[in-house]
């Protein structure tokens, strides 16, 4: 308690620290006030009052004394969004006086330091995101990004991956966030592809043709899981955009059963039929080799390609290609094979991207494959390789390294 008295001493000195307190202590009085309306009124009165003191160490208090409470009077407040910088700042980033609609109409004149206090507050909503990332500064965009609890409005983070995707730091806030669209994500793979291809590191590492292959193969394998992950959406519509792009073929096909993205084959192949999901789902799951090949040839699917997709599908049935590089690796092997012997080495025309990515798969493969049983190899080996006597003593005879 402060005697009135004490307080108008306080209020009129000289010193703006005792002043300051004064309006600290109106602030708290006005927000716990419990009493008459005309005690009420008095103290607002006196709030308007500092206001106008000179001092902004006067007016700071003032602010912070009001500063997070939702009992603010909102004409203070908003006559304090003008006040100097440091008192400004403070009520942009922790007022929740403040609405979308008294903000929203400031971020088109602040200058950066104060967007990005509005870019700090407790909540940011979409309108408001989009009003901040409408001022085209990368680093307040990239706050926002970093951000999990801020959405974004439709085709927001799609058009900042086409804006920005050359740069690797947006590349980064970008893919990490779990609700950007399969599309920009589809497209920060592809740029990041292309950053690699041209990194002087990568490319003096590999040789031309092998650093094709591996970031094709990459690519391909990226494209097939954003379509798996998306599989799981009530309505996707990312296997509609590949579609209508052309950019669904026999080798992303293909690809897709090979890597076990089986829900974004199945996704596939109901859009290019025009089937239910469920019935393809069946047809994949126990259809005879007849069904199967009615389905493919409804996909618009040479006769050639058909037999061997619905030759990979079988092979699938019974092998776990997700997860299982070995079982990919015979599995390509034994298709590779079949095709060489039934063409008696002349791959047809229609086969021959099929043929290609195949032929890839099965250098990629094989070294995954070998990696995988000489470690296996090693942890379980308990005694040394047995090595003939003459091949063993001419060993011991090498010169040490």
């Amino acid at each position: 308690m402060v005697a009135y008295q004490e307080f108008v001493s306080l209020s009129r000195s000289p010193d703006s620290e005792e002043r300051g307190s004064a309006a600290h202590l109106s602030a708290l009085a006005y927000l716990n006030h419990v009493g008459p309306a005309d005690e009420h009124a008095a103290l607002y009165a006196a709030l308007i009052g500092f206001l106008e003191d000179p001092s902004v160490k006067v007016r700071a208090a003032l602010a912070y004394g009001l500063l997070h409470s939702p009992a603010a009077p909102r004409p203070i407040m908003l006559a304090l969004l003008h006040d100097s910088a440091v008192v400004a700042r403070a009520v942009l980033q922790y007022s929740p006086v403040l609405i979308d609609a008294d903000l929203i109409g400031l971020v088109r004149t602040l200058d950066v330091p104060r967007l990005v206090s509005i870019s700090q507050r407790t909540r940011v909503s979409a309108r408001l995101a989009a009003a901040l990332i409408a001022r085209q500064d990368l680093g307040l965009t990239q706050r926002l990004l970093r951000r999990d609890d801020i959405t974004f409005i439709d085709g927001q983070l799609l058009s900042l991956a086409q804006a920005h995707g050359e740069d690797a730091v947006m590349r980064g806030l970008l893919l990490a966030r779990k609700d950007l669209p399969a599309a920009a994500r589809l497209l920060l793979v592809q740029k990041a592809t292309e950053a690699l291809r041209n990194a002087r590191i990568v490319k003096g590492a590999l040789a031309p043709d092998r650093l094709g292959r591996l970031l094709r193969d990459s690519e391909d394998t990226a494209l097939t899981a954003i379509g798996e992950r998306e599989a799981s959406n009530p309505s996707p519509n990312y296997v509609a955009d590949l579609v209508a792009s052309e950019r669904l073929n026999t080798r992303i096909l293909l690809h897709a059963v090979v890597t076990g993205h089986v829900m974004f084959f199945a996704d596939c192949l109901a859009e290019l039929a025009q089937t239910p999901r469920l019935k393809v789902f069946t047809l994949l799951e126990s259809g005879s080799r007849a069904a199967l090949n009615a389905l493919l040839a409804r996909c618009g699917l040479a006769e050639g390609v058909r037999n061997l997709v619905a030759r990979l599908v079988m092979h699938a049935r019974a092998t776990d290609l997700a997860d299982d590089a070995g079982a990919r690796h015979y599995v390509v092997t034994a298709l590779t094979e079949e095709l060489i012997a039934e063409h008696d080495g002349v791959i047809p025309p229609e086969l021959e991207e099929a043929f290609a990515y195949l032929s890839e798969q099965n250098i990629l493969l094989a070294r995954k494959a070998a990696r995988g049983v000489m470690a296996a190899f090693a942890i379980e080996a308990r005694t040394p390789m047995a090595l003939p006597e003459e091949e063993a003593e001419a060993w011991l005879a090498l010169p040490a390294a």
